[in-house]
This record gives C-alpha cells, structure tokens and sequence, in this order.
C-alpha cells in the first residue's frame, strides 16, 4: 500500500475491488467513463485514495439502482457541485 503526497493511504486497483464489491474491469470502465480519477505511480499504476474508494461506493449503488454510466456522471458532478455550495454557504455564515 502506497501513500499520497498528502500522507493518505493509496490502494491499489484489485484492494479496491475487494473493498468495494466492484470488478477490475468495471473500475476501468469508470476511469475510462471520468467517474473517478485515480492517481497513477511513476509505473503507471492505479492508486485510489479513500475519496476515490467512497465515489465508487456512490457510482456501485447508483448502478445497483439501474443507472446508466452517462447518467452516473451527471448525478456525480451535481452532488459534488451541491457539497461546494454548501460548504461555501457555510463558510460565508
């Protein structure tokens, strides 16, 4: 296990699947989607970080209900768009 540059552990993509219930190919298939971005070693080898880990857990349950990977994407960057605006109106509070 690896860590990144600001000391959090990074996993590699076959730990991920195991942690995540969600197969090789398909966590590819995310990457080449832009549902998440892992961070590659100087080899070129997948390292996910725990906020990776739990946007795939959001794009496994997503999928468990039937949506598809275009869908997911939007749904995705909606969420993320709504937690910045909610921490940028807290902070202004």
């Amino acid at each position: 296990m690896a860590s990144s540059a600001s000391g959090g552990r990074l996993f590699s993509i076959s730990h991920v699947a195991e942690l995540t219930g969600v197969g090789v190919q398909s966590l590819r298939q995310y990457e080449a989607h832009g549902l998440v971005a892992p961070a590659r070693s100087e080899g070129g080898t997948r390292r996910f970080s725990r906020g990776d880990i739990a946007r795939l857990r959001r794009v496994r349950d997503l999928v468990d209900v039937g949506a598809n990977l275009v869908s997911i994407g939007i749904i995705l960057d909606l969420q993320d768009e709504n937690t910045s605006l909610r921490y940028e109106l807290r902070r202004m509070q």
